[in-house]
């Protein structure tokens, strides 16, 4: 006996009537065309539900005909024409629409107690830490752990994380690597949004240096008196602290312990020659040292004429010359920022 091919969806036949396309199965048409007239089309951003009963749909047609295609299309060109604007899906697409609006906290909170994922990319949001960071989550962590988060890092990175860790602790976790081979990928996962989410879940910092780098750099551009009498306050209350301050103090004075012989000619180049000439008379008389070694070290032609023109310049207030030295630091600070020279350890602190 022989079997007729199914007649196609949607044909006209005497003894068959014309089928009722659901929407599920309008869709698998409209996402079967695109796909055929060569559409980038991505449906990972769909629920995983809606992609398997899509792929179901999508298996079970066999063929359409023109005048069926044709009223498909023009009902999905329809509805979108009505469309006047689209909501992403779900919570988590709406966190993601409104995250610049809202501050982190409200969204990490609503994220929390609707069991949304804090991050849809963790280990994504993990690489991009800096090194210290990341350096500190692999101290803090058991050595398991830490082997699962050195692997999943970029190669390179990986090295650099590794490098900043006390020798014992590399050693271990690198070890550990090896028994990472049989960890799931759902494992993995589960490590990487715990992570993510302890990580965004610290409290947000107001200043960006500590307050020992905050007060060094204000105490930079005090005034002499005013710096001796913060700092032997600071010495009678918080030991301690006051030689971690000291230690970020950078003034004239420290310039013979601080900079490079060689940085000299760049910094005498960067500073205005007015501020340079009273900054040196000032230093002649509060600090002969630095004085003595910005000149020592730059050409004695130059050397000459900055001596000149200080014996030319007279008195000056004490005012001005405090001023213009804390400009000349502010220059060095400034070079120093721009990764245009290093300061020297104090060797007091070393």
């Amino acid at each position: 006996m022989n079997r007729s091919s199914p007649a196609p969806v949607g044909a006209s036949t005497p003894s068959l009537p014309k089928p009722f396309l659901t929407k599920r199965r309008k869709a698998a048409i409209i996402v079967r065309l695109l796909l055929r007239e060569g559409a980038d089309l991505s449906l990972m951003d769909l629920p995983e539900s809606m992609q398997i009963d899509l792929t179901h749909e999508m298996g079970a047609l066999r063929a359409v005909d023109q005048r069926t295609l044709d009223a498909v299309v023009q009902e999905f060109l329809s509805e979108l024409n009505q469309i006047g604007v689209a909501f992403p899906g779900g919570l988590e697409g709406a966190l993601d629409e409104v995250a610049h609006a809202i501050s982190p906290n409200c969204a990490s909170r609503i994220r929390r107690d609707a069991g949304v994922p804090v991050i849809a990319d963790p280990w994504g949001f993990l690489g991009g830490l800096d090194n210290e960071k990341l350096s500190g989550v692999l101290a803090a962590e058991s050595t398991e752990i830490a082997a699962v988060i050195l692997s999943k890092l970029p190669v390179g990175k990986s090295a650099e994380v590794l490098a900043l860790l006390p020798a014992d602790r590399a050693r271990a976790i690198s070890y550990a690597v090896s028994r990472t081979g049989v960890i799931a990928p759902q494992t993995v996962q589960s490590i990487g949004a715990a992570l993510a989410e302890q990580l965004l879940a610290q409290p947000a910092i107001a200043f960006d240096d500590g307050p020992v780098g905050r007060l060094g750099a204000i105490l930079n551009s005090s005034a002499a008196a005013t710096r001796e009498d913060v700092m032997t306050g600071l010495e009678q209350a918080d030991q301690v602290f006051a030689n971690e301050v000291k230690k970020a103090i950078f003034t004239f004075a420290n310039i013979p312990q601080r900079i490079d012989p060689k940085d000299i000619p760049k910094i005498t180049r960067a500073v205005d020659q007015g501020l340079l000439i009273t900054a040196l008379s000032a230093a002649e008389t509060a600090f002969p040292d630095a004085a003595s070694y910005v000149l020592d070290n730059m050409s004695q032609r130059m050397a000459a004429q900055l001596r000149d023109e200080i014996e030319e310049l007279g008195p000056i207030k004490p005012a001005d010359g405090e001023a213009a030295m804390t400009a000349v630091i502010a220059a060095i600070r400034d070079m120093e920022a721009a990764g245009e020279l290093t300061l020297r350890a104090d060797p007091e602190d070393a």
